[in-house]
């Protein structure tokens, strides 16, 4: 693990394996971690760029807004040359953010759970969010728990842990305060000049991340693929596939 100090101040931690072409950036969500977003690079081909966003890990904290998160990530992508990135639900919104400002940034992009676009959430997330917040740390376990199959939970004991300790108290409000209250992009409009080929992974009945945001995502970004799940729980009910399907799209030619 290094510490790269970006332009605008901020020192986020990041994590390099693997080596050669192509470089593909990886971006966690809320409350996620280079740990929660390695798996989703199995497979994958070339260098894998691994960092903590601001106010995770031990990254600095800094402004939560998807415009500082976009630059950060674009910085780290140019020191290590990445040609392809992916992100998790605040970081599928970093990337959009990315993808907009620069539509011809990266090759290849794979968004995964996006969870907003342009506008405020809809009123199911807000829910989710607020249940989140008012909620004990054995009351949020149970809840987090819920996207997980019944003959995971042991295993993912420690995964539900740590994502209590980041959702809870201040820091966790504040940070989600501050993402919440803002979006990847004020209109959706641009995204329609992000020619690249781009995977979208959503899934059914996940109150964080809508499907409908996939499908919008489908139907705005020209060169788009989109898969949706049955169910949540990517990770748990379906890692072999989704492990073969962003593979597959990462390690294709440009």
């Amino acid at each position: 693990m290094t510490v790269r100090r970006t332009s605008s101040g901020a020192a986020l931690e990041e994590l390099t394996t693997g080596s050669g072409e192509p470089v593909t950036v990886f971006a966690h969500g809320l409350a996620g971690s280079i740990a929660t977003t390695r798996p989703f690079a199995s497979g994958v081909a070339g260098t894998k760029v691994f960092f903590h966003a601001r106010g995770h890990g031990g990254s600095s904290r800094g402004p939560m807004t998807y415009e500082g998160l976009a630059a950060d990530l674009r910085e780290i992508a140019d020191a290590h040359g990445a040609t392809r990135a992916l992100g998790v639900s605040m970081g599928a919104g970093t990337l959009l953010r990315a993808a907009a400002d620069d539509p011809r940034r990266f090759e290849r992009l794979v968004l995964v759970l996006p969870a907003v676009v342009a506008g405020p959430r809809g009123p199911e997330a807000v829910a989710y969010w607020r249940r989140v917040f008012s909620a004990e740390p054995d009351e949020l376990a149970a809840l987090l728990s819920e996207e997980i199959p019944p003959e995971a939970r042991d295993s993912a004991r420690e995964f539900v842990g740590e994502q209590v300790a980041a959702l809870t108290g201040r820091r966790g409000e504040r940070m989600f305060g501050e993402i919440a209250a803002d979006n990847p992009l004020d209109d959706a409009e641009p995204l329609k000049a992000v020619e690249v080929p781009v995977l979208l992974i959503g899934a059914e009945g996940d109150a964080r991340h809508p499907a409908e945001v996939t499908r919008r995502l489908a139907a705005l970004l020209p060169n788009a693929t989109a898969h949706v799940y049955p169910e949540p729980g990517l990770l748990w009910r379906y890692r072999g596939d989704l492990r073969a399907r962003i593979s597959g799209f990462l390690n294709a030619s440009a």
